[in-house]
This record gives C-alpha cells, sequence and structure tokens, in this order.
C-alpha cells in the first residue's frame, strides 16, 4: 500500500495469508524542499518508486500489487514519451511484475494514515528520502515514526491482525482492543473511568503534560 501527502510518503509492505492481508514492514518519510515542489502524481510515483527500491529483495521475481488511491500512475508508468525527470523512475519499475490497483483513501487508511501524520524535521540530520536512494538502513515496524497504536487502527480500519503474535498474545490484542474507536482521524480509549481519552504520539506527550 502506498500513499502520499504533501509533506511525506508512507508505504506498507504486505502479504495475504488466508485471503487476509498481514502487514511486514511500515516506512514513511519526510520530503526534501525539491520533493516538496512535486506534482501530486509525482510524488505518488516517488512513493511507489521508494518501495520497490527499499523492499526489492523481497519484491524482486514475485508478482507485487500495489494498491495506492491515485491510480493515474498507473497510466504514467506505462507511458513511453514519460518526462526525463521520471525515465529512470519508470526503468525502475520495469524490473518488476507489478499491478497497480485503485484503493481510494478510505479503503487505503493504514499507508493513508502514515502519510498525515507530522513529525518534527531536523534539518541537521540527513534522513530525508533521496532521489537517488542511497542505501540507508531499512526501516522496521519498530521505527520510532510509526504510531504506537499502528497495529489497532490497522484492525479497527481493515481488520489486520499483527502477522508476529502468538496465540495467547492474540487473544489478549482481541480483548483490548474491544475499548479503542476509530473516528477517522483519531484513535480513542475507553479508560478504566469510562472516560473516552484521544491516543496521541510520544512526541506530543511532553506537549500535553506541559
Amino acid at each position: 500500500m502506498c500513499d502520499a501527502s504533501n509533506f511525506t510518503i508512507s508505504i506498507v509492505l504486505g502479504q495475504r495469508q488466508d485471503k487476509i492481508f498481514r502487514s511486514i514492514y511500515y516506512a514513511s518519510k519526510t520530503l526534501n524542499d525539491a520533493q516538496l515542489n512535486y506534482t501530486t502524481t509525482e510524488k505518488e510515483l516517488l512513493d511507489v518508486v521508494f518501495a520497490f527500491d527499499k523492499f526489492k529483495s523481497y519484491l524482486v521475481g514475485t508478482k507485487v500489487i500495489v494498491y495506492t488511491d491515485h491510480a493515474v500512475i498507473k497510466y504514467l508508468i506505462e507511458k513511453k514519451d514519460a518526462k526525463p525527470s521520471l525515465i529512470r523512475w519508470v526503468l525502475l519499475l520495469q524490473e518488476f511484475d507489478l499491478k497497480i490497483r485503485d484503493r481510494k483513501g478510505t479503503e487505503n487508511q493504514i499507508a493513508d494514515h502514515l502519510s498525515r501524520l507530522e513529525f518534527p524535521v531536523k534539518t541537521d540530520e540527513p534522513n530525508l528520502i533521496n532521489d537517488n536512494f542511497p542505501d540507508e538502513q531499512l526501516l522496521a515496524i519498530v521505527a520510532s515514526n510509526v504510531p504506537w497504536y499502528a497495529d489497532i487502527v490497522n484492525y479497527l480500519t481493515c481488520g489486520i491482525i499483527p502477522f508476529d503474535l502468538s496465540t495467547q498474545q492474540k487473544k489478549k490484542f482481541l480483548f483490548d482492543i474491544r475499548r479503542y474507536f476509530w473516528d477517522e482521524p483519531f484513535l480513542f480509549k475507553q479508560c478504566s473511568d469510562n472516560i473516552l481519552r484521544r491516543c496521541v504520539l510520544e512526541i506530543e506527550m511532553n506537549d500535553i503534560l506541559e
């Protein structure tokens, strides 16, 4: 699943098991100054290219379905007269057996939610996306910019259960999740005093407590 917002792009790598989509990795990155000027279509295409470049070892030689809420990129990839600046992206994607499928934002909520989150940008850290995609550490599910409640949102919006849970952990997950409620774009929890409270990111906690 891929989705791009004005400031970030996000991807969710997963596979279907028993007709259920199971997430494997999440990634969400901040666009640099040049990429902020891209058109919406170019940002969405950059998102797809970023996904295939980073997860190449998983995806090469397999049939891949890309779910995006901007299906026009399907035709952009197939165009033989693509803009010179996009040709190298198109060539990279041609290495893979991929199919683009339209999935509206309301049905693509995992990637869509990640791409809408705002993270503080540290200008002294070179952690922005580079068009040349140099080697960098793979962002796994435990990455700091993935919300602690991502698994809960995934289940409430798409019915996705974390793939790495034991039987006992799965039972506890399904028991605990009954107290959570999703009202886009926020997650709420019914606390022990029966009051609904909004779940927040760790980076928001200090601001709230001050």
